[in-house]
């Protein structure tokens, strides 16, 4: 596997090193910017507070803003399991897309080439779980949509570069939109919470209910995105708890 990636450092990074054992989660985000000179203008300027480890462009060239042993600030107030504030322990890989605020396209091939390799070089380097492979909206739901329902997760897991479910989607979209009791309900979020994804409990308000739904939709269901945990919500949930 030949991987180039070009230094285009940032100055946006904590210090002191981390130590390599500490780096556990690899956490995929969309710029959410029009064209790709503004975010790394963004992702590199010392007043906008934010940055990534990696920065993917539209060609597929790499570029590193952050060497990976820094704590990058790509995650903000994030959660998943228990753990808190996923900066600390991820590396940010940002990927240029204008996003669901101006006009969200595919990924392109080259891109998720580049990505493919990124995260074979990551995850062998720092033995990273594939199910510890996240999108930002996992793990802050209440906030965020990337890298959102384009971005292939199913063919990353092809490779075993990302958790996915292994049922038989025609079948399985027979129980779409199919309502479930406030029992199965309560199973489903205690599902998500096995998985990962935090706050997951039914006393919450429903928007935020509703809205770390659509983020386990975007993620799983991605052809549907309507925050709204139907039985086939259920059974999808279930059957990720297996891997």
């Amino acid at each position: 596997m030949w991987l180039k990636i070009t230094n285009n450092y940032s100055p946006n990074f904590n210090t002191p090193k981390r130590q390599k054992k500490n780096i556990k989660y690899i956490i995929i985000h969309y710029t959410g910017m029009k064209n790709e000179l503004s975010a790394l203008n963004r992702l590199t300027d010392i007043k906008s507070k934010v940055s990534a480890h990696y920065f993917v462009k539209k060609n597929g060239k790499i570029l590193n803003l952050v060497p990976d042993l820094y704590e990058a600030w790509h995650a903000g107030k994030s959660n998943w399991k228990n753990i808190q504030s996923l900066n600390r322990y991820s590396i940010g890989i940002e990927i240029q897309n204008s996003g669901h605020e101006n006009f969200y396209e595919k990924f392109s091939n080259k891109q998720m080439n580049s990505v493919k390799k990124l995260l074979r070089f990551l995850t062998k380097k720092y033995r990273v779980d594939y199910k510890n492979i996240l999108g930002h909206s996992d793990i802050a739901p209440s906030r965020k949509k990337d890298p959102g329902e384009k971005f292939p997760w199913k063919e990353l897991a092809k490779l075993r570069l990302a958790l996915w479910h292994r049922l038989d989607e025609k079948k399985l979209k027979q129980y779409r939109l199919k309502k479930i009791n406030f029992s199965n309900e309560n199973k489903f979020f205690i599902n998500l919470h096995k998985i990962g994804y935090t706050g997951v409990q039914l006393k919450r308000r429903a928007i935020k209910k509703r809205l770390i739904v659509k983020a386990f939709q975007r993620r799983f269901r991605q052809s549907l995105i309507n925050g709204i945990c139907d039985k086939e919500c259920l059974i999808l949930s279930k059957n990720l708890l297996k891997y």
